[in-house]
């Protein structure tokens, strides 16, 4: 589990296919912050831009360390298919603090930036969410932006069921998470409330909700 509170930014350096088919997976090597490894081990979970991935090796001395992500991954996900900074987060310990919201690092959809624009002192960052997701978007409700736990500001239901929603960055949030490489067109990972996840599953099968 995870709370959606950033504790660094990594940067991929190196990505490598796990087998001879373009229908594989790929072997990231991540740049951690300085000190990010001390207490990290072999098999450890890390959220990259939101979606949990197995530690397979590391150096704690260079700060390095790699992860295998699935063919299935990569279809389901934005940012782990290539090089550039990357949000993560490591797992939640039974005795932290949960800062967020509970997250499982298991990514939902992808949704694309439609607006991202300084207004004031912050940013606004609009987000067209597919479908399939767009139910489960609420008026302060949390959400899952690329790993990240924030806050919805407003939704907007489209006619073809998909919906834009906006969200408020403080400068500390642009200046501490990937966040801020964002622009109109980009895909992001999402992640919606996990208890609206079994709320939406409890009433589907009581035959409340549309399939």
């Amino acid at each position: 589990m995870f709370t959606g509170i950033i504790t660094g930014v990594g940067q991929i350096v190196d990505s490598q296919p796990l087998g001879d088919q373009a229908s594989h997976g790929r072997r990231l090597t991540v740049q951690a912050p300085a000190g990010y490894l001390d207490d990290v081990g072999l098999g450890d979970s890390i959220a990259h831009n939101g979606a949990c991935m197995t530690v397979t090796t590391f150096d704690a001395a260079t700060g390095r360390y790699t992860i295998d992500v699935s063919a299935e991954s990569l279809a389901r996900t934005a940012g782990l298919d290539g090089l550039g900074r990357v949000n993560l987060e490591k797992a939640l310990r039974a005795n932290d603090r949960l800062g967020g919201h509970l997250v499982s690092g298991h990514v939902d959809g992808v949704g694309e930036v439609s607006r991202f624009e300084p207004v004031g002192e912050s940013w606004e960052l609009r987000i067209r969410a597919p479908k399939a997701l767009a139910r489960f978007l609420a008026y302060k409700g949390s959400i899952v932006v690329n790993g990240a736990s924030l806050t919805v500001n407003s939704v907007s239901d489209a006619p073809d069921g998909s919906a834009e929603f906006s969200i408020n960055l403080i400068p500390h949030t642009i200046e501490n998470t990937s966040l801020g490489d964002l622009k109109a067109g980009t895909r992001v990972n999402l992640e919606v409330d996990l208890i609206a996840r079994y709320v939406e599953r409890m009433l589907s099968v009581e035959g409340k909700l549309p399939s």
